[in-house]
């Protein structure tokens, strides 16, 4: 049985909890970038410094409160110490550097400050409160932009919603927008009243603004994490769940771009293998590059941030050198094509078979720690944990097939891990402080 973490700390007022530092991370998360850090191999973003400040304070309030955290938490030293025998192995140390820090950073020590600063059901509402108003404030701008076609380049036609982030990040709207569906569709599935109505309709909203991202990796995602949450939940709500998604996308076919647009973007979903655009055509090309390097660097990798020094020398000809992308803030750019846009491939590539070992028993000890809360049964306030929990890993570990780590929204998956892990792991105790 998974019993909470027992801390010593006394009662304060709410407004002086560390959990704020939470959610002025996730705030800063959807500051939009200037054009000179758009495409940069190496940036500080404001999410970063916040993330940084929240580590920092966590740290503190651990060893003032004493805190003491379950032995799970081991769980999270293992990319670690993965991503430090890759790094001493790499072929330029001092290269791998910046990819070792954001590493630690992502996976160990935002999800940890998190785990720590969130003590009780207030903090745990607090923080998935600050990712649902995020989502549903880039769900506002990419509706507006794609009404206005003032988002990024689709087609020559400026309607892809990108909410704060631009095209120079085309999938963090999408990405935070994913997560605050996934919040919200747990509330939904486990709450009654007008609560339930009230998520109900933020699902709803979260899913046009995610349909007129044009992302099919979000797209596929989402629907997968739906599924599983809709079949623990029942099949009835299953099928009302069903009726619900086919009026969203018939609104969205509805405009008058959608019903061209849309339906090219989703029957391209069908011709990824046998007609594939340039975008996947370059996708499968990054992925074999992947595994050649890989399959010569099998046991640590390259070590961080070396795909891109490896690439060109495994990548076929016809990878195109960079992606084109342009909206009506920063004009057109082409972007360097950095990473193979699926995270297990870069591990693979960059850490090799132990460092995808590590990554995998993260995820699947955070899912079995899940289950096992689940199986305990939760009290009426908290039944929303567990379906976001499910549905966070089962929307991560399918996004991670067609994405990988960068940019700001990545400070968000650092923040939804770590109440990922407060929830899997007990971390906290129900009484509000």
């Amino acid at each position: 049985m998974i019993e909470p973490a027992k801390v010593s700390h006394a009662p304060r007022p709410r407004w002086l909890r560390p959990s704020w530092f939470a959610v002025v991370t996730v705030g800063l998360v959807c500051l939009p970038q200037g054009r000179s850090q758009l495409g940069a191999a190496f940036n500080v973003t404001p999410a970063d410094v916040a993330a940084g400040v929240l580590v920092g304070v966590a740290g503190l309030s651990a060893l003032v409160h004493r805190q003491r955290l379950p032995r799970g938490v081991v769980l999270l030293l293992l990319p670690a110490m993965a991503v430090v025998l890759a790094t001493l192995a790499s072929t330029d140390v001092i290269a791998s550097l910046p990819g070792f820090v954001r590493y630690v950073e992502i996976f160990v020590l935002v999800p940890l400050a998190v785990a720590i600063v969130v003590r009780d059901a207030f903090d745990l509402r607090l923080v998935a409160g600050a990712v649902v108003f995020a989502a549903l404030v880039q769900a506002a701008v990419g509706c507006w932009q794609s009404a206005t076609e003032s988002g990024a380049s689709y087609a020559g036609l400026s309607i892809r919603a990108v909410g704060t982030f631009g095209s120079s990040d085309i999938m963090g709207m999408s990405t935070v927008v994913s997560y605050g569906f996934v919040i919200a569709l747990a509330v939904a599935l486990s709450q009654r009243g007008w609560i339930r109505t009230a998520a109900v309709v933020v699902v709803a909203f979260l899913s046009l603004a995610l349909v007129l991202s044009l992302s099919r990796g979000a797209w596929l995602a989402c629907l997968m994490a739906a599924v599983i949450m809709l079949i623990l939940s029942g099949w009835r709500k299953l099928l009302g769940v069903a009726c619900l998604a086919c009026l969203v996308v018939g609104a969205g076919l509805a405009g008058g771009w959608g019903s061209t647009t849309l339906k090219e973007r989703v029957e391209s979903l069908a011709s990824v293998s046998s007609q594939p655009d340039q975008s996947v055509n370059d996708r499968y090309g990054l992925w074999e590059a992947a595994t050649g390097i890989w399959r010569d660097h099998p046991i640590v990798g390259v070590g961080p941030r070396g795909f891109v020094a490896f690439r060109d020398t495994y990548a076929p000809l016809q990878v195109s050198a960079g992606s084109d992308i342009a909206d009506p803030v920063n004009g057109f750019q082409r972007q360097e094509l950095r990473s193979p846009h699926n995270m297990y491939l870069l591990v693979l590539s960059e850490q090799g078979l132990i460092g995808l070992l590590a990554f995998v028993l993260l995820w699947g000890g955070l899912l079995v720690y899940t289950l096992r809360r689940r199986s305990l049964g939760d009290p009426a306030p908290e039944r929303a944990a567990t379906p976001a929990a499910i549905g966070l890993l089962a929307w991560q570990s399918t996004n991670f097939l067609y994405s990988d780590i960068g940019g700001p929204p990545t400070v968000a998956m650092s923040i939804m891990l770590g109440l990922l892990t407060c929830w899997a792991l007990g971390t906290w105790t129900r009484a509000a402080a």
